[in-house]
């Protein structure tokens, strides 16, 4: 699955090393109950991310697909 902005958090909680990486930038919002539709962007938007970040963990994200 690509990840992109527009990416549900609730896809992303079935990978462990994903959600290591958004509760380590304090995305703790994987776990709450409006990750059933609360994308990537709006959960990085609310805890103050630029364009800037929040490309880059995105880029890192689909990197854990390519390993």
């Amino acid at each position: 699955m690509k990840i992109t902005r527009s990416t549900k958090l609730v896809n992303l909680a079935d990978n462990i090393e994903a959600v290591e990486i958004l509760t380590d930038l304090g995305l703790h919002c994987i776990g709450c109950f409006a990750s059933q539709f609360e994308t990537l962007e709006l959960g990085c938007r609310g805890h103050g991310m630029s364009d800037e970040e929040i490309d880059d963990l995105i880029e890192k994200l689909n990197n854990l697909n390519n390993n």
